[in-house]
């Protein structure tokens, strides 16, 4: 066994502080992005998720012009451009993606003017690929009890808040009418949101935020349709990401050319995407292999699509809940 190991993981990788820091750090942020990513998903705010990790580049590109520490501008830019996407936006998904789209535009105007002032003023050639791209082997180590913090914030939040959270992701309207606030349950739901995107771009920077928060959710809904277990997936499949791609970055420094190591963040999110897609490959293929549920009163067959299935096992958790 010994032998195996010695050739998949290479010489220093459990005793680099770097590495444990980066296992840390990445474990912590990708356990929450799924927490996160499956109410996402569910509630139909991938667009919103998204958004919000392009404009964290703001508040990070600011950050180094102000030489700050970086999370602090993700997180204070994050949490201002949310709150500003729930103010002016509106009950309907067409309504709130025209707010996301607003503010999405403006605030990556303002980030290329602060990478601008960046490489111009301050000479730091390497902050646009640290904010856009980022890498959990240059994270500090003073930052991991903020990370923590905030990461156990928005789990403390989700918890709450579980169960309207999925009411409301079946119909606003259903929510409404069994007593559920639906703007004040949203409007906390988006600045949850907002901090777990700037974890993640603090980790694998902010374009690639999202894969941590959308993909191994989306992965795990297409595995069940019970949200506590997808949720659990999730969190499974986003933490094996992470740490495979940490030791796959590491190990790449040792295949040929020698010294140009892969980008750990191009890593992760390969490995998100390879697991969805085996996901679907394997489903479809079952698919073909099983009988669905079907109508032939009239000679046709009517299947039934796996979300309206969740979405009838949420109302049903939730109707039982609150009973």
């Amino acid at each position: 066994m010994g032998g195996f190991w010695s050739h998949v993981v290479e010489p220093g990788f459990f005793q680099s502080q770097t590495v444990q820091v980066a296992l840390l750090v990445g474990g912590v942020v990708a356990a929450i992005s799924a927490v996160v990513g499956v109410l996402t998903v569910l509630r139909g705010q991938s667009f919103a998720g998204h958004a919000l990790g392009d404009i964290s580049a703001t508040g990070g590109s600011g950050a180094f012009l102000l030489s700050i520490n970086p999370l602090f501008g993700f997180l204070g830019m994050g949490l201002a451009a949310a709150g500003c996407m729930e103010a002016i936006g509106v009950r309907r998904v067409r309504g709130r993606d025209v707010a996301t789209g607003i503010v999405l535009g403006a605030a990556l105007g303002v980030a290329a003017l602060f990478l601008y002032f960046d490489t111009t003023f301050h000479s730091t050639s390497g902050a646009a690929i640290t904010v856009l791209f980022g890498s959990l082997f240059v994270v500090s180590s003073s930052t991991v009890p903020a990370i923590i913090a905030c990461a156990s914030g928005a789990l403390v939040v989700v918890l709450v808040l579980y169960r309207p959270l999925l009411l409301s992701s079946v119909g606003d309207d259903v929510a409404a009418a069994r007593g559920v606030p639906v703007r004040v349950i949203g409007g906390l739901f988006i600045l949850t949101m907002a901090v777990t995107v700037a974890l993640s771009a603090i980790t694998i920077g902010a374009i690639l935020s999202t894969a941590l928060l959308i993909g191994p959710a989306a992965t795990a809904l297409r595995m069940t349709r019970r949200p506590v277990t997808a949720t659990a997936t999730a969190v499974a499949i986003g933490v094996a990401a992470t740490w495979v791609g940490c030791l796959l970055a590491y190990d790449s420094f040792y295949w040929p050319p020698v010294n140009h190591g892969w980008p750990v963040s191009f890593c992760i999110v390969a490995l998100v995407f390879v697991f969805y897609l085996a996901v679907d490959l394997v489903r479809s293929f079952r698919l073909r292999r099983t009988n669905l549920p079907a109508d032939k009163s009239n000679g046709a067959v009517v299947r039934a699509h796996p979300l309206d299935t969740l979405s009838t096992g949420i109302e049903a958790a939730s109707a039982s809940g609150s009973e």
